[in-house]
């Protein structure tokens, strides 16, 4: 194609809005297409934050640094009478709010920039470009086409139908609460930490989350829970995702439509299994949303003039705390990749498939570590409890968990 390159990217959050920044700050045009009605600021939950981020972030020229965030000052083990444990410091730890960096970067990208209401259908390649073909009739054509779709890609199940998310054996409860709603000791003890329980073969984490209006202001934030808990794929998780009438919703189910009774087993259990202070978080929050924890890997990045990235190519657990930033990353690759390269885009998309694949699958092998423990938890064998079991060490397992040196151990094998 001649003329100024344009790349299409396949979905609008923050791993396409990212691609889009990089690629105009080199002089393409960009199209960015987005299946849901509006924009996606009232989704995601509480991320990490890391400098490779903000570095990124620097680079497009959109403000977001430390101060969009709340400071963590250390890891904290806490037994199950309450008291600490172990703490260990924490150098650089941030919690945000995935809805506050992605307002940041969709604000900053020109509205013409972004296309709603346009569900992908498939896609069309030819020597020179490609061409996407949307539900509503419409398509767009460009030079490179970039998928950034998630974990359930329709462009990655259309060139690898063979690669699917794979179960990791737990799921993950998720609670908020307000910071005036949480304990004394929580307030005054740990609301600047990120706090660790370690029921027998579950996990349980609590932190700071940003409030209403992605409010930092001590006294209007949100405390934030998240719950590791082994269950069986085959029976127990589509129990799970049942709702009272009997409708099954597969492998997730709207948070309003989980049934009163897990969500006062949930509760009965914080109780029996948790420190007093993470039991009152847990009893506390009004509407706990449950998600299956699954990985992917792809063994492929790059068709043509397609490109997969962020989630469509590879999801880690998030025991490394990565995502958001590994989506950064990536678009900042490909982008490097073309500037390299002088826009001679096959060189360049085969660079971009070679360092990325090695980062993903690094990313994703420590994830696996991490939760090896709880994975084994509802096989048949004692020996495989066994080998997963030094990853449970408590003081070992907070220090890598989250670490900012997951991030830069995986670029170094890219």
């Amino acid at each position: 194609m001649s003329g100024q390159p344009r790349a299409l990217v396949i979905g609008g959050s923050v791993g396409g809005l990212f691609a889009a920044h990089l690629l105009r700050s080199i002089g393409w045009d960009v199209v960015v297409f987005e299946r849901s009605g509006d924009d996606l600021a009232r989704r995601g939950a509480g991320i990490g934050a890391s400098e490779e981020l903000f570095a990124v972030m620097r680079r497009i020229g959109v403000p977001f640094n430390a101060s969009n965030g709340i400071a963590l000052k250390s890891r904290v083990w806490l037994e199950p009478s309450g008291s600490i444990a172990a703490e260990l410091p924490i150098s650089g730890g941030l919690a945000t709010a995935w809805a506050r960096l992605y307002q940041a970067l969709k604000d900053a990208l020109p509205g013409e920039c972004c296309r709603f209401n346009r569900t992908l259908i498939h896609v069309e390649q030819r020597a020179d470009g490609v061409t996407a073909i949307f539900a509503d009739g419409s398509s767009a054509a460009g030079s490179l086409l970039i998928a950034a779709d998630g974990i359930y890609s329709t462009v990655r199940q259309q060139l690898l139908p063979e690669v699917m998310p794979r179960y990791a054996g737990y799921v993950c409860w998720r609670g908020v609460v307000e910071e005036a709603d949480t304990p004394s000791s929580v307030q005054l003890r740990l609301f600047d930490r990120l706090t660790f329980c370690f029921p027998t073969g579950e996990l349980f984490l609590g932190m700071p989350n940003p409030g209403v209006n992605q409010e930092i202001i001590p006294g209007r934030r949100r405390y934030y829970f998240v719950w590791y808990r082994p269950v069986d794929y085959d029976s127990t998780l589509p129990d799970l995702c049942t709702d009272v009438t009997g409708r099954r919703h597969g492998v997730a189910i709207p948070p309003p439509l989980i049934r009163p009774e897990f969500i006062r087993g949930l509760k009965t259990s914080a109780e029996s299994l948790l420190a007093p202070q993470m039991a009152a978080v847990v009893a506390q929050t009004e509407q706990p949303l449950l998600q299956a924890v699954f990985d992917l890997e792809s063994p492929q990045l790059v068709f043509g003039r397609v490109v997969l990235l962020g989630d469509a190519a590879f999801v880690a657990r998030p025991h490394v705390v990565a995502g958001v930033t590994k989506a950064a990353l990536d678009a900042q690759c490909l982008v490097d990749a073309l500037v390299t390269e002088g826009d001679d885009i096959e060189p360049a998309l085969a660079r971009y498939d070679t360092e990325q694949r090695r980062f993903g699958g690094s990313l994703v092998a420590r994830a696996r570590h991490l939760g090896a423990y709880l994975e084994a938890q509802p096989r048949k064998t004692e020996e495989e409890r066994r080998q997963a079991r030094p990853t449970r060490d408590p003081e070992a397992f907070m220090r890598d968990y989250g670490s900012p040196e997951v991030i830069g151990k995986a670029m170094q094998f890219s």
